[in-house]
Parts: structure tokens; C-alpha cells; sequence
């Protein structure tokens, strides 16, 4: 099969072409999938330049999330048949022509949805989802903080947060234009900062009448940290999901933690066992998923889309992500 492979194994965006690697092979609880479409996520970019190796047994090839066409059953399988159209998470393997992953880790793609936009989920609303839902545990009327707004794991948060009855969120971001977006968007934030030029922790206390915040969700890391604690109300929680600012915080007062019992959690869903990442699929194609809609569409959540390119452009595509001017996912199709 054809695949975007690293030349020398890691590198920067120039060293990312189609090449050939071997079609792999489904075992008794795995399906074949024949790619439509995948999506493009941070991580890729740290992988790519060798920083984040994929799980153990995992492909090595990129790519977490994609749509596309059962090409092959294993054994004992099913629940699932040639043909079906499913989307999907996997540990890696994406970026290519096929991809073998667990019948648990897909879902039959809605009719509803392009193979463009089904590709746009899975990591961006699983991610999301445990967030704000799982982790997160919102509650009607919470306030909340939901840090790099405009990116596709973001945008999904915000709208899970509305979805879920939040009484504000307020979304970070770095330019003016993203901040407008943002609040331009059906179900989308409800005051923004420009954690730039503005202390988002001043923000958020004029928002909530100095109560502060319920929820955050940060992938920041370590310029955010103390504003983080300072943002977040009593009994507050916050989930960590990246670190894009660096993992070391020289020094900060451990009080707010202590008297506003606050709740710290890390995650990286990549990392997860398979029986985790299935029962978290499971719970979200039953709640979230009949809910997802495109962006032309009426629905309550929305997949908003980037661009899209031709994975002859996985270039340009990962430029684009490194560029951080992106407002949504960016998808390649496997053309």
C-alpha cells in the first residue's frame, strides 16, 4: 500500500512523502479499513520530529483518526462487515491507503457526514469529550475555560460545554480573528481572551463575578499554569492534555489547591488501554455522536473544517498546522 512516510525517520515537514509500506493484516478482533480521509493533530507534528513514539504494538506510521471503508474482517468479527462505512481512532497508521485497528475503536459514519468531516472526529471530540464530560464533570450552569480555542479539540470543547449547559465559557486564543470566530459560531464561546495581550484569569473573575471558573481545559502547560489555578473556582477541575508551552513551572503557591480543592488531571488518550479507549467510544456513539452535524447543518454540534488537502500535499498540510493560524481541523483525503 501506499503511505506518507518519514524520510530518515523524523525530521521536519520536507522530509514527509508517499512511499510504499506493507498493507497489514487483520487478527481475529481487528478490522481492515481502505482510508478516505484522515485527520491531522498536534501530536503528529511531535512524532514527526521524533518526540512522541506511538503506543507499544502501535503502527509507526502517523496518524490517529480517519474515515473510511471495511476492506476485511478478522475472525471474529462480528459486528462489523465489507463495505460499511466507519470512522475511526488508532494508536497510528493513518496516513496511509489502509489501516488495521480494533472492531471496537470504529463506529458506522452517519450519512450525514462527508467522509472529510467523519474524519474530523474521533481524536478532536474523543479528546473533548473525556475533557469536559468525563474528566471535567460539568455541570449545568458551570463557567467555563476552554484554552486554544480555535483548534478542532477546542471548538469541540466549547460546544460540549454548551451542549451540557454551561453558563459561560471563555475561550483563549491569539488573535483577534479567532476570538471573533469563535464567538461568531452557533454554539461557540460566550466571551473570549487574547492570551496574548490580555490575563485571561482577570477575564475570566470579570465573567463570573470573581467566582471563577468550574472546568478548564489546557494544553498550554506551563505559561498557563498559575493563571490556570488563579482562573478556577472552588471545587474547580482541570484537565491537561498537552503541554505546548514547555513541562517545567519554576515556582508557584500550592495554596489554591490546597484550600480550593482543586482537581488536577492529566491525559493523553493515545496512551490509554484499549478496553479504555473502547468503552469511551462506546459511551460517546451513544450520547455525542447523533448530535454531530456539518457545519452547513443545524445541529447542536458542528465539525468545522480548516481546509482539506490531497495527501499529496501532507507538506503544505503539516506547514499549515505549524503556521498556528488554523480555526478547525485540517483533513487530508487519500486520493
Amino acid at each position: 500500500m501506499r503511505a506518507v512516510l518519514i524520510k530518515n525517520e523524523s525530521g521536519p515537514a520536507e522530509n514527509l512523502y508517499i512511499g510504499e509500506a506493507e498493507t497489514p493484516a487483520p487478527r481475529a478482533d481487528e478490522i481492515l479499513v481502505k482510508i478516505k480521509a484522515f485527520g491531522l493533530n498536534r501530536m503528529d507534528i511531535s512524532q514527526r520530529n521524533g518526540l512522541y513514539p506511538p503506543p507499544a504494538g502501535s503502527s509507526t506510521i502517523l496518524g490517529v483518526e480517519f474515515s473510511g471503508q471495511v476492506a476485511q474482517v478478522g475472525s471474529n468479527v462480528s459486528r462489523w462487515k465489507i463495505d460499511d462505512e466507519v470512522m475511526g481512532l488508532a494508536g497510528g497508521g493513518a496516513y496511509a491507503e489502509y489501516i488495521v485497528v480494533l472492531q471496537t475503536h470504529v463506529v458506522s459514519k452517519p450519512s450525514r457526514l462527508s467522509w472529510v468531516e467523519a474524519a474530523s472526529i474521533p481524536e478532536c471530540f474523543l479528546t473533548a469529550f473525556q475533557a469536559v464530560v468525563v474528566y471535567g464533570e460539568i455541570k449545568p450552569n458551570n463557567d467555563v475555560l476552554v484554552h486554544a480555542g480555535a483548534s478542532g479539540v477546542g471548538v469541540a470543547a466549547i460546544q460540549l460545554a454548551r451542549l451540557n449547559g454551561a453558563k459561560t465559557i471563555t475561550a483563549t486564543a491569539s488573535t483577534q480573528e479567532k476570538l471573533d470566530w469563535l464567538l461568531s459560531l452557533p454554539n461557540g464561546a460566550t466571551h473570549t481572551a487574547n492570551y496574548k495581550t490580555q490575563d485571561f484569569s482577570q477575564v475570566v473573575k470579570e465573567v463570573t463575578q470573581n467566582k471563577g471558573v468550574d472546568v478548564v481545559v489546557d494544553f498550554v502547560g506551563q505559561s498557563h499554569f498559575v493563571k490556570n489555578l488563579d482562573s478556577l473556582a472552588v471545587d474547580g477541575r482541570m484537565t491537561m492534555l498537552a503541554l505546548l508551552s514547555g513541562a517545567t513551572v519554576a515556582s508557584f503557591n500550592l495554596t489554591p489547591i490546597l484550600y480550593k480543592r482543586l482537581r488536577i488531571q492529566g491525559s493523553t488518550l493515545r496512551s490509554r488501554s484499549a478496553q479504555y479507549q473502547a468503552d469511551l467510544i462506546a459511551r460517546f456513539d451513544k450520547e455525542v455522536l447523533p448530535l454531530i452535524t456539518g457545519q452547513s447543518s443545524d445541529g447542536p454540534i458542528k465539525t468545522y473544517i480548516h481546509k482539506v488537502y490531497s495527501w499529496n500535499d501532507i507538506q503544505d498540510a503539516h506547514r499549515e498546522m505549524e503556521s498556528n493560524s488554523t480555526s478547525g481541523k485540517i483533513i487530508a483525503e487519500v486520493v
